[in-house]
């Protein structure tokens, strides 16, 4: 992975866009970027635990269209 990479989990339903965002952070450096697309409104609840759990930081989330979300994740 770069330093930043873009994971697209839109389609996928719970717990699927979680599973995929810590495989492709698991294979990054600390600090990288990860942009995450989900639209799965569990996804909204989701993504912040398994990142306050996991020590990474959500840089930012975008609602773009209820339920298209966008987020800038750094590995913590």
């Amino acid at each position: 992975m770069s330093d930043s990479d873009h994971l697209d989990a839109r389609g996928l339903l719970c717990p699927l866009p979680v599973l995929k965002i810590r495989k492709r952070l698991k294979a990054a450096a600390v600090g990288s970027l990860l942009e995450v697309e989900t639209d799965d409104p569990a996804a909204l609840i989701d993504v912040p635990h398994f990142c306050a759990e996991q020590g990474h930081e959500i840089v930012s989330s975008d609602e773009v269209v209820f339920p298209h979300q966008r987020w800038m994740i750094r590995k913590g």
